[in-house]
């Protein structure tokens, strides 16, 4: 008898007996594929059973910081909330290439303790030359090459390994399901028997997924739900500087970021990435700012090109910096500075690759269009720190004592930023301009 075919959303999960161009429940466009129904009666067979649960009081339960265990990456430790957590799951995704495998197996050389490294996409002898490649000689991993799941799981009770990696999450298939590995419901049946397992014999397990087209996770959303952490690896893959940042983490900060640097034998830890993303040479259009990834403050420099359109409506590009909000301060600029920008081509990029999202580098983005507008330099050796508003005011950020600090230890003279009351650091002066018309008279001196 065949099986009854239904429709999945690649994006939510959500299942539907007739295809639609937009998902009913998450309104996603094209995004429903059509694959066999899982009948309710029929039980995959599993390996690890969980067993009754009872309830406990809170102050009778122990947890303590020090459980973690080092990655022997300090950049990773950052980005997980101070280290692994025993018994987390945790979801790693990024463009093909970009380097998940290695930053991981790179890990392995580090832990004291029992690894299972499953592949679905490589052969153990490809495992073996990419170790050997990278340095990696630890007496305590093993490598299996499988993506039968009920096979993987027998391996995991036999082994009884601390912590598992699972590479890719799309290559483990359950035998008992008529779907072909990678579509909606493989992935989300191996990412809830893993997270069982993890949570079962408190094993850590890293799973790496794959990525869409758009950038994020391949697979329904639930699978993000599922796991404790996901972390996603930013940058551009022909260049050698990556950022892991973290999207979701149930036993630390999301705001934080790691900064490693790919070199031919692996990845190598970046301890100050300010230096990265800035040139002290002066330039017209470039502008630095300070913006702030979780407790720390990062220097970046903006860059921006005003050039006279060739048609009637002008172009709005931005490389690492959110078009809406590039259209918000270019229209306060011309409304509240008086900059003439309609009839302007403006080009914006964020040097290094690095996505800015903190608001705290607005003043720093007006300012480097009003440079390239007028043809200027800015006055030497000052960054510029704010948020503006509406109103053409610059308004403070959080923490920018410790964002003065970061300007002054990379040798700036000078900081732009608003009235504040909060004590700022000694030995670098120090500008307050309540609005951004004052701030931008100095570049047309």
């Amino acid at each position: 008898m065949a099986a009854k075919m239904v429709f999945y959303c690649t994006e939510c999960g959500n299942e539907s007996s007739k295809w639609s161009g937009q998902c009913p429940a998450c309104k996603a466009w094209n995004t429903m594929v059509e694959e066999p129904k899982r009948e309710k009666n029929i039980a995959t067979k599993s390996t690890f059973v969980r067993s009754k649960s009872s309830a406990k009081m809170l102050k009778n339960i122990s947890a303590d910081e020090k459980d973690r265990i080092s990655s022997g990456i300090g950049e990773l430790d950052r980005v997980l909330g101070g280290g692994i957590v025993e018994g987390s799951v945790v979801l790693v995704g990024g463009d093909p290439g970009i380097g998940k495998s290695t930053l991981l197996l790179q890990m392995c050389e580090n832990i004291d303790k029992k690894i299972l490294y499953v592949t679905g996409e490589e052969s153990d002898t490809q495992i073996k030359l990419r170790a050997s490649r990278l340095g990696v000689h630890t007496d305590n991993l093993l490598i299996l090459a499988e993506n039968n799941l009920d096979d993987i799981e027998l391996v995991i009770s036999e082994e009884k390994p601390n912590i598992v990696i699972v590479d890719s999450i799309q290559t483990v298939y359950r035998q008992g399901m008529s779907s072909s590995p990678g579509s909606v419901s493989q992935v989300r049946e191996g990412t809830a028997s893993l997270t069982n397992i993890a949570k079962t014999t408190l094993t850590t397990i890293f799973v790496i997924g794959h990525v869409t087209k758009e950038g994020t996770l391949a697979g329904p959303r639930v699978l993000e739900h599922l796991v404790d952490t996901v972390l996603y690896f930013e940058g551009d893959r022909y260049e050698s500087y990556r950022v892991l940042r973290t999207v979701k983490n149930r036993f630390g900060s999301t705001n934080e970021i790691g900064v490693f640097e790919m070199k031919n034998d692996g990845f190598e830890e970046v301890g100050n990435p300010s230096g990265l993303f800035i040139n002290m040479e002066e330039e017209e259009g470039c502008c630095v700012s300070c913006i702030q990834e979780g407790t720390r403050p990062i220097l970046v420099e903006i860059q921006a090109l005003a050039a006279m359109t060739n048609f009637g409506n002008p172009r709005r590009t931005s490389a690492g910096l959110d078009n809406n909000r590039l259209n918000l301060l270019l229209a306060v600029l011309e409304k509240k500075v008086g900059l003439k920008l309609s009839n302007q081509d403006v080009y914006m990029n964020v040097v290094g690759g690095l996505k800015v999202e903190d608001r705290a580098s607005d003043l720093s983005v007006a300012m480097s269009i009003a440079s390239s507008y007028f043809n200027k330099l800015l006055p030497e050796s000052t960054a510029y720190i704010g948020e503006i508003s509406l109103t053409g005011e610059i308004r403070p950020v959080p923490g920018l004592d410790r964002r003065v600090l970061e300007c002054q230890k990379m040798g700036f003279k000078n900081v732009v930023i608003p009235p504040t009351n909060v004590q700022m650091p000694k030995g670098i002066n120090v500008i307050h301009e309540k609005y951004l018309t004052k701030a931008v008279e100095a570049v047309k001196k």
